[in-house]
This record gives structure tokens, C-alpha cells and sequence, in this order.
């Protein structure tokens, strides 16, 4: 007798579901996940696809739809009044904050070297960029699929049209990274995949479309081309033996090509290329995977500049794609964890007593009675407002009451979404459902925002490093894409910040950042910094800066009495140089008269 497979992995958390793990195979149901068994899609790959689409139905209210494909008609009964959804919906908005601010490392420095006003440059371009690509709805669409399904995607690539780089979010469903034995943190090589439904009115059948990063050595230049049929391609340029290096390349000994990136020490023999292709469905064998699929019966795509995608070159040494797991994944792993992984099981028993309440709900409304000695003998009735019931002599009517059953019911409704949001690290406070003014002091509120303040911390963790590298890769595509404000520029260290996600006590910071100012035990930076984690409107920490020493005379007093120099008091002051006035011209007495010559008289011509 065989036994059933006792399977963990990164989404074993969802083994309890038969739907998901069959009792006998312990594989996704078919019928259920029919894109997850798809004959391209690695086995791999399998388990993690179903996994998304469980996570999707709980969070659209549709899990008794999928739970119907195996457990029959009687699932979808099943009453899902957007618990998860409000679940989810709390904890993005915690993790993004009240605001989400780009800040370029040595923006708040003193220094006015060209090290610091190109950072500042850099600070005022990237600040320009995302208002232009939205950036703040596009992490908001990530953070919702990050935390609603455990990843998220970011896409990145230069825009000819635009003369900027674009962001893209893409569904991790589509995401299939070729993973090393390192657990892929870098891959060199990345698909997005997914089926288009066949288009009759167009006459389109189904098709796969696969866009392809792979980060490889340097080849050759090439160039837009078609084949015989007309299908685009690209060609080495000369062809064959005679093949010409990219302008710039070096070749060594060897014959192995070198470039060197603005934003590089030393060259490098690697570059991107892209490849956007699509198959018919009916073309791909049963032993073709996502990264094994037939390139001669594919037809490539042309991006906007007209350029065929096939295996262009992008001049670029790295993969633009950022991985966003919702937590640290595991050593050596690569996907993140839904925040809902853990407390499905509750949600299922949530809508069971939500669905058991409506059905008492409906006894409460209207409830059953029991009527006997009914003059004209009916063994059943319909009971109506305005009904009247003729009672033979010792008839009687009675109404069961169901009203403590619902009660009841109510109170393990409310109890199982407490445990949920115990579990989940969400104190009652965070969500709206406690009262703030009945907590005995603030300290005790903090307290009582202790769990989520570590998993915020935990969960944002995991993302500094992936917004690091985002703001990274955007300002390589602009020097890359020769942008004229990027020309000469360098790559700064750069982040995205996120603000406060609980009520913070606005008067209290201030008192606490004022004394410690006063008593010089922090910088004016640091200052201004503690009032804008705090709450304070500042938006841009070197304006007001100079914002407020340009009205701080008695510091200005100061500083002229410590050093005399009326150059830095006018440049603390935010004031140009001094103009030079010009020295008024010299006024020089009359001379002398001259001494009478030899023999004439001092008084002729004199009366």
C-alpha cells in the first residue's frame, strides 16, 4: 500500500487544501489549474502557479468557485464577505505608508563640491522620472500582488519614443526565472510567458507569447533583418566569418569580445539580450519547456524604433528585472511568502461561520412556527404579514427562537477574525476596530503596536535592497540610453523611503527633536529628518534647510563673530557674493605756480 507524500516546500502551506494536493498524488488538481499544468510550463514551476491562483481566489471572494471543481455545487454556498481582501488591503498600505520619497545619498551634505551638486542633480531627475512613470501606483500594484500572492515583478527597459525608462508590473504568474544552484538571488536568464486565447473573429489561434532576458557573452553587432518568408530576424552585420563588434567593443587574443559600461571600473564580456517571440500553441511539442522551446517556428516582435526583438543587444551588463518577495525568502531560495500563507485555514472556518450565520439569520428574520388545531385541518401553511390564524378550542401556535444560536454564531465570527489578526501580527488598533481613546496611555498603545511594528520592519527587510537596485538599473538605462542630462554622469547610491504607517504624536516628536537640537546633540539634518518620519509636511529636507538659515540672522551674527568672514555669513544666508564697489576717483590738490623767469618782475602785468 502506498503512502501519500509528505511534501515541504515553499508552498506546503496550502497541502491542506485536497483541491490544491491531491490525497493520492499529492499534485494540484487539473481541472482546477489547467494553466498551471500547461505542457511548456516546467514541473517545477507547477505547484507555485496553483499556489497564485488559490491566493487570487481568496482575495477576489471566488475560493468557493474553486473549491467547487472538486467538492461539487454545495462549495459555492459558501458565503466570503472580503476578509482576506481587507486583510491584505492592511497590511500594503502599512508596509508603503503615508508616503514613499526617492533620497539619493549626500543630498543633505554641507559640501557644495561637484560630487554633491551631480547627486543633487541626480536627486531632482529621479524625483522628475517617477512623477512622469507614476511610480507611486506602480508600487502600489506590486506591493498588493507582493502581499497578496508573495511576489512581485518589476520590469525596467529604455523607451526610445519616450527618451526615459519605463516600469512595468507584471503578474509573478507570468514570471519564470532559470534558477542556479545560488537560489537564483541574480539569474542570468529570465522568461515571461503566458497563453493568448484563440480569436476567431480575427482568425488568430492560441498562442504563447515568451519575452526572454539573458544575460550573455558579447556577440557580434546586428541588425534588423527578414528571412525568406518575410518573418523579421536579426543578422550579424558582414555575416559569418567577416561579423563587425559593436562600436566601442574590444576583442583580446582570444577572439572573446569587451566593453566597457560608463558605469563600470573594468570591462566586461557580458551584455543583456531581448527577445520577444511567439508560438502557436498547435507548433509546441509535449516535451517543450519554457526555456527549451523550437526558435524556428517562432516570430519575433519589432519595438517601437522598429528594431526586431531577437536578441537585441540592450548595452546593458545586468538583467532589468527586480524580484519583490513580500518576505526574507529562506537560504537559498528565491520566492517569497503570501502574509495570508498562514491563516487560510482560518478564513475557511471565517466563511463557514459566516455562511452558518446567514442561514440562522434567515430563521431570526423570519421564524419557524408551530401552529396546531387549525380549524380547516392544513397540515402546512405560509406564513405572511397580516396572516390570521383560526384556532379550534386548545389550539396553539409557538416560534422557535433562534436568535441565541446567532448570537452565538456572531461571536465566533468576530473570535475567529481576532485570531486571524493575532496570527497575522495586525493588533486590533492597526485595523480600525479598537478605540485609541480607551487605551490607559500612549505607551500602552505602542506596546500594543509592538508585533506590527516587527513585522513591517521584517517585511521592509526584504524590499530595501530590491528598491535599491530598481533606482540602480533606472539611472544605468538613462547614461545607457544617452540621455543629454545624463552625459558624464555617475551612478549614485539611491533609495526609496517609506513614511510612517501608524499615528505618530506630532507635538511629542517636536518636543523631543527641539531639546535635542537646542542641546547640540544632533544636526539640523537629523532634526528635520525626525520631523518628516514624524509627520511634519517637509518635503524636501536641503530646501528647508536653506529655507531656514537664510532667516536665522542671530546664527549669521554668530558666525561673523567667530570668523570674520562676511563670505560665509552671506553664503549661510543663502545670499550671492558681494558686489565690489567701485573706489571713487582720486581728487588732486592744484599745483603750484610756477616761479617768474629771470628778469621779469614778479608783479608784471598787474596794475
Amino acid at each position: 500500500m502506498g503512502l501519500r507524500q509528505f511534501l515541504i516546500d515553499a508552498w506546503g502551506w496550502l497541502n491542506f487544501k485536497p483541491v490544491y494536493a491531491d490525497p493520492t498524488t499529492g499534485d494540484p488538481h487539473r481541472r482546477a489549474f489547467p494553466s498551471a499544468h500547461a505542457t511548456w510550463v516546467p514541473d517545477e514551476d507547477v505547484r507555485r502557479l496553483a499556489a497564485y491562483t488559490v491566493l487570487a481566489a481568496y482575495d477576489g471572494n471566488q475560493a468557493g468557485e474553486l473549491a467547487e471543481v472538486r467538492d461539487g455545487p454545495d462549495a459555492r454556498e459558501r458565503r466570503e464577505f472580503g476578509d482576506p481582501a481587507a486583510f491584505i488591503d492592511a497590511i500594503t498600505a502599512d508596509v508603503l505608508g503615508d508616503e514613499q520619497r526617492i533620497v539619493v545619498a549626500g543630498i543633505e551634505d554641507e559640501d557644495t563640491g561637484p560630487e554633491s551638486e551631480q547627486a543633487r542633480a541626480v536627486q531632482e531627475d529621479l524625483l522628475t522620472w517617477a512623477e512622469d512613470e507614476q511610480l507611486a501606483m506602480r508600487m502600489q500594484q506590486a506591493e498588493r500582488k507582493a502581499v497578496g500572492l508573495g511576489d512581485a515583478v518589476y520590469r525596467l527597459s529604455w523607451e526610445p519614443d519616450k527618451r526615459r525608462p519605463v516600469v512595468r508590473v507584471t503578474d509573478p504568474g507570468f514570471y519564470f526565472p532559470v534558477l542556479g544552484d545560488d537560489g537564483g538571488e541574480f539569474p542570468h536568464r529570465v522568461h515571461f510567458a503566458w497563453e493568448l486565447p484563440e480569436d476567431t473573429r480575427h482568425g488568430l489561434k492560441a498562442r504563447l507569447r515568451r519575452i526572454t532576458y539573458d544575460l550573455a557573452p558579447i556577440r557580434p553587432a546586428s541588425v534588423s533583418d527578414a528571412d525568406r518568408y518575410g518573418r523579421p530576424l536579426r543578422t550579424f552585420v558582414g555575416g559569418g566569418d567577416g561579423a563587425q563588434p559593436v562600436a566601442g567593443d574590444t576583442v583580446d587574443d582570444s577572439g572573446t569580445l569587451w566593453r566597457q559600461y560608463a558605469w563600470a571600473d573594468e570591462p566586461s564580456r557580458f551584455t543583456c539580450y531581448l527577445t520577444d517571440a511567439t508560438w502557436l500553441l498547435e507548433d509546441l511539442e509535449r516535451t517543450s519547456d519554457i526555456d527549451n522551446l523550437p526558435l524556428d517556428k517562432a516570430t519575433y516582435a519589432r519595438r517601437s524604433d522598429g528594431e526586431v526583438l531577437h536578441d537585441l543587444d540592450l548595452l546593458i551588463d545586468f538583467v532589468p528585472v527586480i524580484h519583490l518577495p513580500n518576505s526574507v525568502p529562506g537560504a537559498e531560495e528565491h520566492w517569497g511568502k503570501a502574509s495570508l500563507a498562514t491563516v487560510l485555514q482560518t478564513m475557511d472556518e471565517l466563511a463557514a461561520s459566516d455562511t452558518d450565520a446567514a442561514r440562522a439569520s434567515a430563521t431570526t428574520g423570519i421564524p419557524i412556527l408551530s401552529v396546531s388545531g387549525l380549524q380547516d385541518g392544513r397540515a402546512s401553511l405560509q406564513v405572511e404579514p397580516g396572516t390570521v390564524f383560526k384556532l379550534a378550542d386548545g389550539g396553539r401556535m409557538d416560534a422557535v427562537n433562534t436568535a441565541p444560536q446567532l448570537a452565538q454564531l456572531l461571536a465566533t465570527v468576530e473570535a475567529l477574525r481576532d485570531r486571524a489578526a493575532v496570527n497575522l501580527r495586525l493588533p486590533a488598533v492597526s485595523l480600525g476596530t479598537h478605540d485609541p481613546a480607551q487605551m490607559p496611555s500612549g505607551y500602552a498603545l505602542k506596546i500594543s503596536l509592538g508585533p506590527l511594528d516587527k513585522l513591517i520592519a521584517a517585511m521592509r527587510l526584504a524590499r530595501r535592497h530590491k528598491y535599491q537596485l530598481l533606482l540602480r538599473f533606472v539611472q544605468r538605462l538613462f547614461i545607457a540610453g544617452q540621455h543629454p542630462d545624463w552625459v558624464g554622469r555617475s551612478v549614485h547610491p539611491a533609495n526609496v523611503v517609506f513614511g510612517a504607517y501608524t499615528p505618530t504624536d506630532r507635538m511629542g516628536v517636536l518636543e523631543e527633536v527641539a531639546t535635542a537640537y537646542a542641546a547640540r546633540l544632533i544636526s539640523l539634518e537629523t532634526a528635520l529628518r525626525m520631523l518628516a518620519e514624524g509627520g511634519w509636511p517637509i518635503e524636501d529636507i536641503p530646501e528647508e534647510i536653506e529655507r531656514i538659515q537664510s532667516r536665522a540672522f542671530d546664527q549669521a551674527v554668530a558666525l561673523a563673530d567667530a570668523t570674520g568672514d562676511s563670505g560665509a555669513v552671506r553664503d549661510y544666508l543663502g545670499l550671492p557674493p558681494a558686489a565690489l564697489e567701485e573706489a571713487p576717483a582720486p581728487v588732486l590738490p592744484d599745483p603750484p605756480p610756477s616761479p617768474p623767469a629771470e628778469g621779469e618782475r614778479a608783479d608784471a602785468g598787474q596794475p
